[in-house]
């Protein structure tokens, strides 16, 4: 991207950039159907043990009201009287059955609340399993980015939000220069801590309403929401070069970009796809220049 603005332009816009409030990520959706059945099963038992806590309160009431009953009775004589002919039972024999019923009762509270609790607790440790399954699946492990599932899910988002506002909606596509020959010149334990590296770099650079995502190896995707390819130049100038320690030595880290900008009616994998086009045109074109020089004779390199 060739750079023909003036300084005072770029300084203005980098603080436009900068001074963009973030918005709120769409919701993130449950990847898998593992993940959904498990959420629809927690929903079940959570609708079972609200249930059995409605019955709990039905039974309260139910023994309250007896218990009332039975006051007023012994409380009015008269009334008391036409219990014990009508019915025939003795005040000791029903005061008996009442402390029955009542010990019988709490009994009966105290094992359902205690099977509430216990499924209660298994709900939240199910729901913490279904909460890290859900992360490993969005999550790229070694870098701690967001993966390309995630990242389509998002920019199909942000694909919409795009055409309903008319808000200007950027891609770009990063790849590592030389990360072969950094595995087999290192190994590949120095080939991950450049990738962590690099990825911590890249998110520092990007706004809290951006995406940073791994796409796999050491390709890179970047969704940059309500950004123009002129503030994309701030992007690329921020993330700059990047030189990662190993075991005393340093390793030099660049890398080779491409990008697109939403047009409207475009689809969110043409967007990468096309991205992807530019990064290794520009790649590709950067090595023929560089073997073009080598053969210039009378030069080293």
């Amino acid at each position: 991207m060739t750079a023909t603005v003036s300084r005072a332009s770029l300084d203005k816009s980098e603080t436009i950039y900068s001074s963009l409030s973030p918005m709120s990520a769409p919701p993130l959706q449950p990847p898998g159907t593992s993940i959904e059945e498990s959420n629809r099963e927690f929903a079940k038992q959570l609708l079972r043990i609200e249930k059995r806590d409605w019955w709990v309160w039905g039974y309260s009431i139910f023994v309250i009201l007896l218990l009332t009953f039975a006051v007023i009775s012994f409380i009015l004589p008269n009334l008391g009287e036409r219990v014990d002919k009508g019915f025939k039972i003795k005040a000791g024999d029903a005061i008996f059955g009442l402390v029955a019923l009542v010990v019988i009762f709490n009994l009966y509270v105290i094992y359902q609340q205690t099977l509430i609790k216990r499924l209660r607790r298994q709900l939240a440790e199910k729901q913490g399993h279904s909460e890290l399954l859900r992360t490993l699946a969005l999550i790229d492990p070694l870098t701690g980015l967001y993966n390309r599932r995630f990242a389509e899910e998002r920019l199909a988002a942000e694909v919409l939000r795009s055409q309903r506002r008319g808000h200007p909606l950027t891609v770009l596509t990063l790849d590592l220069n030389s990360f072969k020959e950094i595995n087999d010149t290192h190994g590949h334990p120095a080939g991950d801590l450049v990738l962590q590296e690099f990825a911590a770099r890249l998110n520092e650079v990007i706004r809290g309403s951006d995406l940073a995502v791994r796409l796999g190896g050491d390709e890179f995707l970047v969704v940059l929401p309500e950004c123009t390819l002129q503030q994309l130049d701030l992007v690329l100038g921020r993330l700059g070069s990047l030189e990662v320690e190993w075991h005393g030595q340093k390793i030099p880290v660049t890398f080779s970009a491409g990008w697109k900008q939403y047009e409207m009616g475009e689809r969110p994998e043409e967007m990468i796809a096309r991205a992807d086009q530019v990064l290794y045109d520009r790649k590709r074109a950067s090595k023929k220049a560089q073997q073009n020089e080598i053969q210039i004779p009378g030069r080293t390199y």
